[in-house]
């Protein structure tokens, strides 16, 4: 007479099927590995080892899997319910980018009461937290605890509260643009020909950086990446250059811009779209021109 296996077999079985297999097992493989084990007392032994932490949840494909833990790791969400462990895993694999939690909600297949109390209990044990993200101002994503949001996220060093800082920003051109007009000008004091004069005008980010750094205008540390963007800023306004170097990085000089264009130009008639058919008679003339007139009594 054939004996049915105690709870202990079971769980070892189960153990040794879920170390096996590194990235997770799914119920049908259970079912089919421990084929002489009634469902319930199989269900009651699977619940037993995520309630005790030996089990990762998670979904894949809409399918459940476990995933084997090893019980000698520091578990963060210790003595956490299975609900709270499914959404810590899919936050957590969410890294410092966060999940909206409608994405959250579609992965744990929980229903908003039963998702919110667990984001909220997960927050009160400061597990996870809730970050705004820039790019909707009602939108909140959530990630671990001691993780830095990427600046994806928060906008990085030109967003305060969700706010762009558009004098911080412009000071910041402004004293990028000042240090490279600065090497200009000395470049130009010293001895040498028009070449040697217009390879000591270049700088690179490293260069600004520095000088921005030590001027302490910024109440943010601030990146040679940071850096990098204000002066494509000061490129495009047309107030610097920017040459690449052979190992792909860039080097950066003050320049003259433009000549401001002749007041003739600014006229209405140089923009004017029709100028190619006004004449001295006919319907489209100077005299008759509202545009024309408009413009002399500014």
């Amino acid at each position: 007479m054939e004996t049915e296996p105690s709870q202990n077999d079971v769980e070892t079985r189960l153990l040794d099927l879920a170390k096996s297999q590194p990235n997770g097992v799914s119920n049908d493989d259970v079912k089919a590995h421990l084929s002489d084990v009634p469902l319930p007392e199989l269900t009651a032994i699977i619940n037993k080892c995520l309630k005790n932490g030996l089990f990762d949840l998670f979904k894949l494909k809409n399918t459940l899997f476990y995933k084997y833990k090893d019980p000698s790791k520091k578990t963060t969400t210790k003595g956490a319910d299975t609900e709270e462990r499914v959404v810590y895993k899919i936050i957590e694999e969410a890294g410092n980018k966060g999940i909206w939690i409608r994405d959250i909600r579609f992965a744990s297949n929980l229903n908003m009461t039963q998702l919110n109390k667990v984001l909220k209990s997960l927050e009160t044990k400061k597990i996870i937290k809730a970050v705004k993200s820039v790019s909707a101002s009602k939108k909140k994503v959530y990630m671990l605890f001691d993780l830095e949001p990427d600046s994806t996220v928060t906008g990085g060093a030109w967003y305060q509260d969700q706010d762009f800082e558009s004098e911080f920003v412009d000071v910041l051109s402004q004293q990028c643009h000042r240090f490279l007009v600065e090497k200009w000008e000395e470049a130009n004091q010293k001895s040498g020909g028009p070449l040697a004069v217009r390879n000591r005008s270049y700088a690179t980010a490293s260069d600004v950086h520095k000088f921005i750094s030590e001027l302490g205008i910024s109440k943010v540390a601030l990146t040679i990446k940071d850096i990098e963007s204000i002066l494509f800023t000061v490129v495009l306004d047309n107030n610097a250059e920017r040459i690449v170097k052979t190992d792909g990085s860039y080097l950066y000089k003050a320049v003259k811009g433009f000549l401001p264009a002749p007041g003739l130009v600014k006229t209405t008639c140089g923009i004017c779209p029709v100028v190619n058919r006004c004449a001295d008679t006919g319907h489209i003339n100077p005299k008759d021109c509202s545009y024309f007139a408009e413009w002399l009594n500014q």
